[in-house]
């Protein structure tokens, strides 16, 4: 029986793996893309996570201090500061730095600062007084806004003074 030769073989052509190779890596490049950024959109949520829950607990802090204490009335005017005696006689300040874009509880006993929370961007403290002679401070309204990767949250809080204590 002769030998007979087949006019179409079997298999690729050099041609077609070339083209198959570059769709290959063209779909991995996509791929490693979405990849990427997806990686870096969980690193900026992680980041405004974080930043939301420290300015969270700063606010929790705040809040209780302030329903338990006696806030000063001679601080009334300050917007980014917020004296105050505690339940536990303890003398205390809030204090936000906005050059350092940080709010720190500083300790007027002691004299040691304590960071609360980094990456704020805006803080006011608004207190309304009390028509009482002296006045008194009967509330506090607090707002922070905190940072992360060009993304700003604002949360705020409001605390009434619930316990005057004996001056």
């Amino acid at each position: 029986m002769p030998y007979k030769k087949y006019k179409f073989s079997a298999g690729f052509t050099i041609a077609e793996l070339l083209i198959a190779l570059a769709i290959m890596a063209l779909l991995l490049a996509a791929v490693a893309t979405a990849f990427n950024a997806s990686a870096i959109n969980f690193k900026e949520n992680e980041n405004m996570f974080k930043a939301i829950t420290a300015a969270r607990n700063a606010l929790l802090l705040m809040t209780s201090q302030i329903r338990t204490g006696f806030v000063d009335p001679t601080d009334y005017l300050s917007q980014t500061t917020c004296t105050l005696q505690c339940a536990d006689d303890s003398n205390v300040t809030y204090r936000y730095n906005s050059g350092e874009k940080k709010l720190y509880l500083h300790n007027n006993d002691t004299n040691t600062d304590h960071l609360l929370c980094e990456n704020v961007t805006a803080m006011t403290f608004q207190k309304e007084k009390d028509d009482n002679t002296p006045p008194d401070i009967k509330s506090v309204q607090i707002t922070i806004t905190v940072e992360s990767n060009n993304t700003q949250q604002t949360l705020s809080a409001a605390a009434v003074v619930r316990k005057v204590l004996e001056r």
